[in-house]
């Protein structure tokens, strides 16, 4: 994954109601009144919000008669967990060493 993929990946996740509705199209489809429900905004908003997931390749829409469903695409969310995923032994590490220098300043706590 490119830098520029990851920074439109993380910039189209940095705002709360797209994360919802990635939470929510997790879920299966969903039209953009079904995304909109939970929220107080317009259609359009919400269809706003829509265009920059795909954009980030986070959601892809079909026609399906005259809807367009929106579904979560996975690759794009693997991708960036992958990006993620690099950075458990560091924070493992990290954990492991707080741990011991817990353990040297109150040892009764084991």
């Amino acid at each position: 994954m490119t830098t520029a993929t990851l920074d439109v990946t993380f910039l189209a996740l940095s705002d709360p109601t797209r994360r919802a509705m990635v939470t929510r199209l997790a879920s299966g489809p969903a039209s953009v009144n079904e995304l909109a429900e939970p929220f107080d905004m317009s259609l359009q908003a919400v269809s706003k919000h829509l265009k920059v997931l795909e954009r980030a390749g986070l959601v892809t829409r079909e026609r399906a008669g005259q809807q367009r469903p929106a579904r979560l695409s996975a690759p794009a969310l693997q991708e960036a967990s992958h990006w993620l995923v690099d950075f458990r032994s560091f924070f493992i590490d990290s954990y492991e060493r707080l741990d011991d220098l817990l353990e040297q300043h109150h040892p009764e706590r084991q």
